[in-house]
């Protein structure tokens, strides 16, 4: 049997291990000295304006979270386009006001209060159109729409992750850094918001993920770390996907083409 002091040690130890990547976003970054009435929120050229695209678009983004959350994690969101429409609309949580869960039109692609966003998927024509009236379906039907804790759940991540599992087009390996994603609504097992693999999850405290999109990620008290073979990198908490290819849509390295 263990010695307490051990114990005690090989915890430590573990917390260390975890806390680094956070530890090292914050000695590195300046997350916070504006005031959040003063950050940008301006558009990243990054969606298309709706005048310039009449087809259905499906957009799922995330951005570092706003102040010290940001050494953590990041915030997502999803924008739908109808087609022929003339604007966007933002569909996401948020921790102000009774009213939890948010779909509003907006530009897609704002910054997070000083915080660039970045690209997770991109679906156009067809398939969009076919996506939207389900992901208004799942944003209706979502299980906490008056809920937020920051941690472990639920918040904008847990929402994003349940839209993404209602909606079979939408097939996004969220950041291991979106804390929140791992809180499953319905018991311990689910399927990772990819559709290609399953996870175990202890309401987003502990748990491990496995699947061919996502790789394989391992969560102790929201913190995730982990292994992604597809794209030749490794998991990070606090920084992130670290590797030779990049998962995501935005810098043209799509691997959702590699999926069966």
């Amino acid at each position: 049997m263990m010695s307490p002091t051990k114990w005690f040690a090989r915890t430590l130890t573990v917390l260390a291990i975890l806390l680094a990547g956070p530890a090292l976003m914050a000695a590195c970054t300046s997350q916070a000295s504006q005031g959040w009435r003063n950050t940008d929120r301006s558009s990243a050229g990054i969606a298309p304006p709706p005048q310039d695209a009449a087809e259905a678009i499906v957009q799922v983004y995330s951005a570092r979270a706003y102040g010290w959350r940001g050494y953590f994690a990041v915030h997502t969101w999803i924008a739908t386009k109808a087609q022929n429409a003339t604007t966007y609309v933002v569909h996401d949580v948020t921790g102000w006001g009774y009213q939890a869960v948010r779909s509003r039109p907006g530009a897609p692609d704002t910054a997070w209060y000083g915080n660039q966003p970045t690209l997770l998927s991109d679906l156009r024509g067809g398939e969009a159109a076919a996506a939207i009236p389900k992901i208004l379906k799942a944003v209706e039907s979502y299980p906490y729409p008056t809920s937020y804790t920051a941690w472990p759940g639920p918040n904008s991540n847990t929402f994003v992750s349940w839209v993404i599992r209602q909606v079979p087009e939408l097939k996004v390996a969220l950041p291991n850094t979106a804390i929140g994603k791992d809180y499953l609504a319905d018991g311990i097992v689910a399927e990772t918001p990819s559709g290609s693999g399953y996870q175990l999850s202890l309401k987003g405290y502990v748990g491990v993920l496995a699947s061919v999109r996502e790789g394989v990620e391992l969560n102790v008290l929201g913190l995730s770390i982990g292994i992604d073979p597809l794209a030749l990198a490794i998991k990070l908490p606090g920084i992130g996907h670290v590797g030779l290819l990049d998962p995501w849509t935005n810098n043209g390295s799509d691997l959702d083409a590699a999926l069966p």
